[in-house]
């Protein structure tokens, strides 16, 4: 483990922390590793009751760093992105999130998994998948529509509109919005009130809510792996990363 996903259990509750603040918690390789592992040994871990995810500094998560996605990998080697993703959907015990700043891509994603978000007021969510020519992933596809309903969930995918804390709240993303400086104490004291229970009481529970979930995220973490190998590398996603890189727009109408 490197000291890029940080763990603290307190009195129950798992406080994983995502810890690249330089990089606005951007997932590098060594992270996707970092959090897959975390997650299967607090499943394990029965003196984990309930985990609580957030991460370091002014933001969430900025998504995948692009720059040193397949960073440390042999070639043929299988990148643990998936089985990072399937770790956390598969994780069988409550889990609480508290993100403030900007969450974008896989730094969203991963907080349609938690069984209750608080955001901060300065949240910044972004869906980019569209404007960056690539396709969903972390099981998104399904679960933010069976969080908030289809027609709200294909309005985010769709757009790529910005996700304001206010909006999070109204569609459903959210649980309740609290000023920066409050919204980790808040979610700890509500992480803590869970953690009071039995932890098998709780898996059950949580089993109870997602088991007829878990066929359908599955098929859909299938579906985007798929679907980001056909677009990574294509013409749109050429287009939309040029486009980043020279800080202009996007021209997707006139591609070879």
């Amino acid at each position: 483990m490197s000291d890029y996903v940080l763990t603290d259990n307190r009195d129950g509750v798992l406080v994983i922390t995502l810890n690249r603040p330089d990089k606005k918690n951007a997932i590098n390789t060594q992270m996707w590793i970092d959090i897959r592992e975390t997650f299967r040994a607090a499943a394990e871990d029965d003196r984990v009751v309930c985990v609580l995810l957030c991460g370091a500094g002014e933001n969430f998560c900025s998504g995948v760093d692009l720059m040193s996605f397949g960073e440390g990998l042999e070639e043929g080697q299988e990148h643990p992105f998936e089985s990072a993703a399937r770790a956390v959907a598969e994780f069988d015990k409550p889990m609480v999130a508290a993100a403030q700043g900007v969450a974008i891509g896989g730094g969203a994603t991963v907080l349609f998994h938690a069984d209750i978000v608080y955001v901060a007021d300065t949240l910044r969510m972004r869906l980019p998948f569209a404007n960056l020519g690539l396709a969903p992933e972390w099981g998104s596809s399904y679960m933010l529509q069976a969080n908030i309903g289809a027609q709200r969930a294909a309005e985010l995918f769709y757009t790529a509109q910005w996700i304001d804390a206010a909006k999070a709240l109204d569609c459903g993303i959210a649980a309740a919005v609290l000023p920066a400086d409050a919204v980790f104490d808040h979610a700890l004291a509500k992480a803590r009130e869970i953690a009071q229970w039995p932890v098998n009481a709780l898996r059950e529970i949580k089993r109870t809510l997602r088991l007829h979930h878990l066929p359908a995220i599955d098929a859909a973490i299938t579906a985007e792996q798929a679907a980001m190998e056909r677009q990574a590398g294509s013409p749109e996603n050429i287009e939309a990363i040029t486009a980043f890189i020279e800080k202009r727009a996007p021209d997707f109408r006139n591609l070879p």
